[in-house]
């Protein structure tokens, strides 16, 4: 998965040359292709690259440098986008970080905790999600104070919600919520009933997190890319 990251962060120069002009025939712009080599975009796409290095080196020979290269991956999209040039960046930056971070932790670990339910003795399982389960419990939040305190900043008028940003935005929001209640039902239900009962049920709830999750960070790409709250 890593190195599929890689090969798509090197496409997004190309790509960017394409969107500037209108149309692929900006994949073998030089001049476009210069502009989006020297764009923050690909500033970040450089430092997810190396991340993205470092977490395969990591996996196979260090802890510690995987971890760094998660760092480095989440901590990217700082460099680009709306909070990098807006005026009240040095509160949006650290708000990012932990959006991010926090996202990143739940979605890599629903696969994770899938395997544990179906190759782990029910006993190890229930334990396992039991943790996570407290863990999470302190993080989401987070990860929702986060998101307000961005969207507070970066909107200046309630006006922006019927635009196409702030449409996304509220869709965005929906679906966490939609999360959030999953996430209640597993700790507060599924998880508790392990290892006698639940286990199937658990199952299907961690998958539809895992779409719920895939379909947000689509939203949130179409937010960052295509759409500015001014507009």
């Amino acid at each position: 998965m890593a190195a599929l990251g890689i090969v798509l962060e090197l496409l997004q120069l190309p790509l960017t040359a394409a969107r500037m002009a209108g149309d692929f025939a900006g994949v073998s712009d030089t001049r476009l292709l210069t502009l989006a080599v020297h764009s923050s975009r690909a500033s970040a796409g450089a430092v997810t690259i190396v991340g993205l290095a470092l977490l395969m080196i990591g996996l196979a020979r260090a802890l510690w440098l995987a971890l760094l290269g998660a760092a480095l991956c989440v901590c990217a999209p700082v460099l680009t986008g709306h909070t990098s040039v807006n005026p009240q960046r040095a509160l949006l930056v650290p708000l990012l970080v932990v959006h991010l971070g926090v996202g990143a932790f739940w979605l890599g670990a629903l696969w994770p905790l899938l395997l544990t339910l179906r190759l782990e003795q029910p006993s190890v399982a229930a334990a396992v999600l039991q943790r996570f389960s407290r863990r999470a419990g302190w993080l989401v939040p987070c990860l929702a104070l986060a998101g307000l305190g961005m969207s507070f900043l970066l909107i200046d008028d309630v006006s922006v919600l019927r635009r196409p940003y702030g449409l996304i935005l509220l869709g965005k929001l929906t679906l966490f919520m939609i999360l959030t209640v999953l996430a209640a039902l597993n700790r507060w239900r599924h998880t508790p009933a392990l290892p006698q009962a639940a286990t199937t049920a658990l199952r299907c709830s961690i998958v539809a997190e895992y779409l719920l999750i895939a379909a947000v960070l689509a939203m949130t790409a179409t937010l960052t890319t295509l759409f500015w709250p001014e507009e």
